[in-house]
């Protein structure tokens, strides 16, 4: 295989390789071609290449990729084309994404590719005050050829009675498993319930468990499905890891934010209380930090991103709704100060880094409790991640022990164990009544 070709996994197992193609290739309307040349796109990536025609012959389509290998356009482009060449103009497209800031991100690369197509869009998400709410509702009764909402928000507008989807031709769930993380699944039924059944439907994912299974079977017809195989970090990530107790984290946090090499860097942590106390701690401490997270409003968060971008803020702080929905080149630095519950999680956050073929050094702190997920993302990944030692002054570090058992999962003594007795197999569940 030449280094030009990739590979496609199919359902089943079956792999194929391809040649790369152009965009040319495609026969997109010399408008849009334009829209490209303009952004920069060159050549399309493999989720391109292989999405693109399904969408343009109007199959459904499941399709697996992450953040960061082009799937945007590789849905806007062939829904782009299609509503230029349409003789009628209306509201002919839905995308749902799970965040605002993945919504607005969206919206503007939509703005970019339809620039000499004069195809209108409007992102619709919540976090504003009242003014933005009738603004949405007035934009959408006016109509917008393609509306790009998140599913709290859209519910609100559709239940004024005042939104149409009559016309409707495609949907796309963007990022889903992220919107089933989140709870949305019965909010994305609900608005699926408001569209004509006569549409396409267009489903990208991260990752493919169950529930998204489920609820592709539940809104697709006869869909096809890709699945570009590349579930592994970016070679250019440098990957690392510190074994360390909990009360030594911050600490090496500091030493680590002291490095003036890494002018760009997200830190990953698991709640947004540790955001807070961490945003509170190091700004105290002098360092060029915000912390970004669902209490803040959502101006003030595109404020923050505004500043994380132009390089005026030096270190954002947030939770793993920066893992997704954010795309900032020349980020020097990730560090998960909280180890990622899932692997897939892990892939997305140091993903922040090392993109399109730069590269970039990612830190995960792991706890002597959090030791069992490291095992589960070198498993996914297929190696070992560098340990580093940990400074001399912050003392020793915890041994590497995944397979023990920690405190609070040991069996409770005494009186308390009637609270852990085994239930007969004749002996049926209570159902609280």
């Amino acid at each position: 295989m030449s280094s030009g070709d990739f590979c496609c996994i199919f359902r089943g197992g079956l792999t194929l390789t391809f040649a790369p193609l152009i965009f040319k290739d495609f026969h997109f309307t010399p408008e849009l071609l334009d829209g490209l040349d303009a952004m920069g796109f060159e050549k399309p990536t493999p989720i391109q290449q292989q999405a693109i025609p399904l969408i343009l012959e109007n199959h459904d389509l499941i399709a697996c990729a992450q953040t960061g290998t082009g799937k945007t356009a590789a849905f806007v482009l062939p829904i782009l084309h299609k509503i230029f060449t349409s003789e009628k103009r209306h509201l002919n497209t839905l995308i749902i994404a799970p965040t605002r800031e993945l919504a607005l991100q969206i919206d503007q690369q939509v703005e970019g590719l339809s620039y000499f197509l004069r195809i209108s869009s409007i992102p619709v998400y919540g976090g504003g005050d009242g003014d933005a709410f009738v603004q949405q509702k007035r934009a959408l009764e006016q109509g917008a050829e393609l509306v790009i909402a998140t599913p709290g928000r859209l519910i609100a507008l559709l239940n004024s009675g005042q939104i149409r989807f009559s016309g409707l031709q495609h949907l796309v769930l963007d990022e889903a498993d992220r919107m089933l993380d989140m709870g949305f699944y019965s909010d994305i039924l609900k608005i699926i319930s408001y569209l004509p059944a006569d549409r396409q439907t267009i489903l990208f994912s991260a990752t493919m468990p169950p529930n998204i299974r489920k609820l592709a079977s539940k809104i697709l017809r006869d869909p096809k499905e890709v699945n570009i195989a590349i579930s592994k970090p970016a070679e250019g990530i440098d990957q690392q890891v510190y074994l360390l107790f909990e009360n030594q984290k911050k600490a090496l946090l500091k030493s680590i934010l002291a490095d003036e090499k890494y002018k760009s860097i997200i830190v990953f942590a698991s709640t947004k209380e540790n955001v807070k106390t961490l945003e509170k701690d190091l700004a105290h401490d002098g360092f060029e930090i915000k912390g970004f997270h669902s209490d803040l409003e959502q101006a003030e968060r595109e404020r923050i991103m505004i500043g994380f971008k132009s390089r005026k803020t030096r270190i954002i702080i947030g939770t793993d709704i920066l893992s997704r929905g954010i795309d900032v080149e020349g980020i020097d630095l990730v560090v998960n100060y909280d180890t990622p519950p899932d692997p897939e999680d892990y892939i997305h956050r140091i993903g922040r880094t090392a993109r399109a073929e730069s590269r970039g050094t990612a830190i995960t702190f792991v706890n002597e409790k959090d030791q069992r997920k490291l095992r589960r993302i070198e498993s996914l990944i297929g190696r070992e991640v560098s340990r580093q030692t940990l400074p001399e002054a912050l003392g020793a570090a915890p041994e590497y022990n995944p397979g023990a058992k920690s405190e609070h999962r040991k069996k409770p003594s005494g009186k308390n164990k009637r609270n852990f007795r085994k239930k007969r197999p004749d002996q049926k569940k209570s159902d609280g009544r």
